[in-house]
C-alpha cells in the first residue's frame, strides 16, 4: 500500500522539500551576533513575509508520510522493519557524514571526536536540520499504537480530537499571556517541576497525522468548495504568523540580541502553532485536488522518492551555495530564492542519481 503513487503527494513532497531549503536560506538573515541579528529593517520585512509562509513545510512532511501508512496496514514488526531501512539507516549515514565532515567555511572549531560523542545522545548542532527525523521516528512510534483507534473511532470522534488539538496549538500564545499577565508561563498544570500539563497528551505532530487521516476517509470536495475553504483558511494562519513575528521585532536596527529574542518572535512559526496549522491544512487541501500527470509528473515523481535524500544533504550544498550567492551584490530575496534554488536543484539531481544505484536506499532512503 505504501509503494502506491499518489500523485498529489509527489507534488506535494516536493514543494515541502523545496518550502524546508528556502526556511534554511532565510536563517541567516535573522540568526546570528549574540544569537538574533537583523540588519535591518528590509531584511526584517522578507524574512517575515517569506518565513511565515513556508513554515508549514514541517506539517506538510508529517502529512504526506502518514497518508497511506496511516491506519497500519502491516503488522507493526514489519512496519518498523521498512522504516529502519527508510529512515535510521540513512539518519546515521548522514549523522557520520556531519560529523566528520566540516561544511563549506565551518571547520573553525570543528571537532569529528566530540561530534561523534554527540550523537550518542543527540544531533550535532550544525546539522541541526537532522532534528526533524528524531521527531519521524517519534510519530513513527506513536502510529502502531494510534492506529486501533483510528479504525474504531468514529467521524463524530475524530472530530472531536482534531478540535481539541487545535486547542493546543495555541499553547505557545497562552504562555506568553501567562507570562505577561501573571509573571508566571506555565499553564493547566505545567510548573517547573512538570511540563507535561493538561494539553500535552492530545498535541504535538500525531495531531497531523490524525488530520490527514480524516482529510483521506471524509473529505472529497469540489476544487470551488476546497478554495472557498482553503484559501480564507491560508490567509488567516498566515497573518496569525506573519504578525505575531513582526510585532515582537525591535524598532531599532541592526539587532543585535541573544537567542531568546529569537525564540520569541518564533512562537507564532512553532510548527504545532495556530498559525501554522492552518497554512498546512489549507495548502493540503489544494494539493489533494492536483491529479496531473505529463511531462511535469516525470519530473516530479522521483525527485519526490529521493526527497528524504534531499533533505538529508542539504545543508552541505546550502552553506557553500549561500557564500557564493552573498558576493553576488543582490537584494534579500533574491539571495534567498536564488541560494535555494541552486541547493534544490543540485541536491535533486545528486539524490535522484544516488537512489537508482545499488544499495542507494541506505544513503537516501
Amino acid at each position: 500500500m505504501e509503494n502506491q503513487r499518489v500523485i498529489f503527494l509527489d507534488y506535494l513532497r516536493v514543494v515541502a522539500c523545496f518550502m524546508v531549503i528556502l526556511v534554511h536560506c532565510c536563517e541567516p538573515f535573522y540568526l546570528g551576533g549574540l544569537g538574533t541579528y537583523i540588519a535591518n529593517s528590509y531584511d526584517a520585512f522578507w524574512v517575515t513575509i517569506f518565513d511565515s509562509a513556508l513554515r508549514c513545510a514541517v506539517p506538510l512532511f508529517i502529512m504526506t508520510s502518514s497518508y497511506l501508512l496511516f491506519p497500519l496496514k502491516t503488522d507493526t514488526a514489519s512496519f518498523f522493519r521498512r522504516r529502519a531501512v527508510r529512515v535510521l539507516i540513512p539518519l546515521a549515514v548522514w549523522s557520520l557524514i556531519y560529523a566528520f565532515i566540516p561544511m563549506w567555511g565551518c571547520s573553525e572549531g570543528f571537532d569529528w571526536k566530540q561530534n561523534l560523542a554527540n550523537l550518542t545522545l543527540n544531533f550535532n548542532m550544525h546539522s541541526g536540520h537532522l532534528w526533524f527525523v528524531y521527531m519521524l521516528i517519534g510519530v513513527y512510534i506513536a502510529m502502531p499504537l494510534f492506529s486501533p483507534w483510528i479504525e474504531k473511532v468514529s467521524k463524530r470522534g475524530e472530530q472531536i480530537f482534531i478540535a481539541a488539538w487545535a486547542v493546543t496549538t495555541l499553547v505557545p500564545f497562552l504562555h506568553q499571556a501567562a507570562l505577561a499577565l501573571f509573571g508566571r508561563a506555565e499553564v493547566y498544570g505545567e510548573a517547573n517541576w512538570n511540563e507535561f500539563g493538561s494539553l500535552y497528551y492530545i498535541s504535538g505532530f500525531i495531531g497531523y497525522v490524525v488530520i490527514a487521516h480524516y482529510i483521506r476517509t471524509y473529505i472529497d470536495w469540489s476544487w470551488k468548495k476546497t478554495l472557498a475553504v482553503a484559501i480564507p483558511m491560508w490567509a488567516v494562519g498566515y497573518a496569525i504568523a506573519a504578525l505575531w513575528f513582526w510585532s515582537q521585532i525591535p524598532t531599532q536596527y541592526p539587532v543585535n540580541e541573544p537567542i531568546d529574542l529569537a525564540v520569541l518572535m518564533e512562537q507564532s512559526w512553532r510548527f504545532c502553532s495556530t498559525g501554522v496549522a492552518m497554512t498546512a491544512v489549507a495548502l493540503f487541501l489544494i494539493f489533494k485536488k492536483i491529479n496531473c500527470t505529463g511531462a511535469l509528473y516525470r519530473i516530479v515523481a522521483p525527485i519526490s522518492k529521493a526527497s528524504y535524500g534531499i533533505y538529508l544533504m542539504h545543508m552541505f550544498v546550502l552553506v557553500a551555495a549561500l557564500a557564493a550567492v552573498s558576493t553576488w551584490g543582490l537584494v534579500t530575496p533574491w539571495t534567498i530564492v536564488l541560494t535555494a534554488a541552486i541547493t534544490f536543484v543540485i541536491c535533486s539531481v545528486v539524490a535522484v542519481i544516488i537512489s537508482k544505484l545499488p544499495g542507494g536506499k541506505y544513503i537516501v532512503g
